[in-house]
């Protein structure tokens, strides 16, 4: 069974799509779309800016966003998902590649989440650190000590987790887990503490763009983050997006529950190849590769 994942932030590169736009027609159409709803030509950035222009809150997301949905789009055939999952922000790609939204109620989505984070980091400044080699038990044991300031934030893949919060709580966590045996453990270069409670005031201000947009039952499951669980139901994937800015982003169990309900091949969807890498990590011995290696 072919599975589709979707990736998130950081996986944007300069020249992102342009072959997209050249190559098909119908992905120039949805591109230009994409410019007049966001009012900016996001195109100009993707085809030719600069690292630092990319990096950049209101086009990061909606860039990847875009990306991945205009490749399943022109993919034909190609995409025939059995089930699909995105990593954060990758979620809002699966759920328009899946039919869940429609791209221009999943690009609106992603242009207000994009501000809305970026206004919470303003608000609570807060920080990310990625902590390799230590038991996921051991990374939530030393975060417990900290009263919510500092929390498990992203299980990557087995011994890859990402802890997110204040910059004392993650600052106090590293140290913890430096005495505890910790040998890596990266800071992270991140606008703000992503998937912690220091996102609330972002999960206040997108939450009721959510609740109003028009959900359809998806053409297939939808793993989603907060759970790592297959969802179909339009009232519970709205719950589950509004709760995924506080909580953590669960992609190992989310792999793990992807092949023991039958994936036996994972396809990545987006810029950039981190997912891949991830699922290799989880199961090696599933199949890998990337859209962009199937589209004739």
């Amino acid at each position: 069974m072919k599975a589709f994942v979707f990736p998130g932030q950081g996986a944007q590169f300069s020249g992102m799509g342009k072959d997209l736009y050249d190559r098909y027609p119908a992905a120039r159409d949805l591109f230009e779309q994409a410019n007049d709803l966001l009012e900016f030509r996001i195109t100009d950035v993707m085809f030719s800016g600069t690292d630092e222009e990319l990096r950049q809150t209101r086009v990061t997301q909606p860039a990847i966003f875009l990306h991945s949905v205009i490749l399943t789009a022109v993919a034909g055939d190609v995409f025939v998902p059995a089930m699909v999952a995105g990593h954060s922000l990758g979620e809002f790609s699966a759920l328009v590649a899946a039919g869940a939204l429609s791209l221009e109620e999943g690009l609106t989505l992603v242009a207000d989440r994009a501000m809305a984070m970026q206004h919470a980091c303003v608000i609570n400044p807060s920080t990310m650190a990625a902590v390799i080699g230590m038991d996921d038990a051991v990374v939530e044991e030393v975060c417990a000590l900290y009263g919510g300031a500092v929390v498990a934030a992203n299980y990557n893949s087995p011994g890859q987790i990402v802890i997110s919060g204040t910059n004392e709580g993650v600052a106090q966590a590293t140290e913890e887990l430096k005495h505890r045996g910790g040998r890596r453990i990266i800071p992270l270069s991140v606008s703000g503490g992503f998937h912690s409670p220091s996102m609330e005031p972002a999960r206040r201000e997108l939450e009721e763009a959510i609740r109003n947009a028009r959900f359809r039952k998806p053409l297939c499951p939808v793993y989603q983050n907060v759970t790592g669980m297959p969802v179909t139901e339009p009232d519970e994937i709205r719950a589950n997006l509004i709760a995924q800015l506080t909580s953590p982003v669960r992609w190992t169990q989310t792999i793990q529950r992807m092949i023991a309900d039958g994936a036996t091949e994972f396809i990545e969807s987006g810029p950039g190849a981190v997912l891949q890498g991830l699922v290799r990590k989880i199961n090696p011995d599933v199949f890998v590769s990337s859209i962009d290696s199937m589209i004739p």
